[in-house]
């Protein structure tokens, strides 16, 4: 069986990379990886499913253990990337994707430079803030926050492999599964098909 591919896709708050990936698991080929953070879960997410909900202790004793790929602090929580929830469904054949912020991804392009790197983006930071106001989940003073610091994660897209906008929903699924198709024409994973090709000259 051929190993899944590991893939890394970030965005700031609000840009709808969560609905991006909801459309990209119909496909049974694809598996989320569930992160891990100390952060409190929101109304509605469940422990193990949304996340894995631990305490700053657990975490950083985690960290301690050398369980994580990559873990980072991010509006003072911590999220890490857990190397149990990615390298046995790699082995089963599943792309395993990472849906994580852009300091964590980074570290990941250290560890699995084989990883496909996505980074989605909105129309503009002025229909990011409308996004997140309209969720009504937090304080203007919490979307300001979230606003300077997806200008700056913004500003690491080009740290990536691929861009994919999240104007049109339809569309930047898309562009998602346009990124895999690329990925399986790369010449360094043609070999079988190369192989297979020249038996028959």
């Amino acid at each position: 069986m051929n190993k899944g591919r590991l893939i890394v896709l970030s965005a700031p708050s609000g840009c709808g990379k969560g609905t991006i990936l909801a459309e990209v698991f119909k496909d049974k080929s694809f598996a989320l990886s569930v992160s891990a953070t100390t952060r409190a879960p929101r109304e509605g997410e469940v422990d193990g499913v949304n996340y894995h909900f631990l305490t700053r202790e657990d975490f950083e004793q985690r960290i301690a253990d050398g369980k994580f790929i990559e873990y980072a602090e991010y509006c003072d929580n911590l999220y890490g990337t857990l190397m149990s929830e990615v390298d046995d469904r790699l082995e089963q054949g599943l792309n395993v994707v990472l849906e994580i912020e852009t300091k964590g991804a980074m570290k990941v392009r250290e560890k699995r430079p084989d990883a496909i790197f996505i980074f989605v983006l909105p129309p503009s930071v002025a229909e990011l803030r409308r996004r997140l106001k309209k969720r009504g989940t937090e304080t203007d003073e919490v979307i300001e926050k979230r606003v300077s610091q997806a200008a700056w994660e913004i500003e690491q897209a080009p740290k990536y492999d691929y861009v994919i906008v999240n104007d049109a929903l339809e569309d930047a699924v898309s562009d998602f599964f346009a990124v895999m198709r690329a990925e399986k024409l790369k010449a360094e994973f043609s070999g079988d098909i190369i192989e297979e090709v020249l038996k028959n000259a």
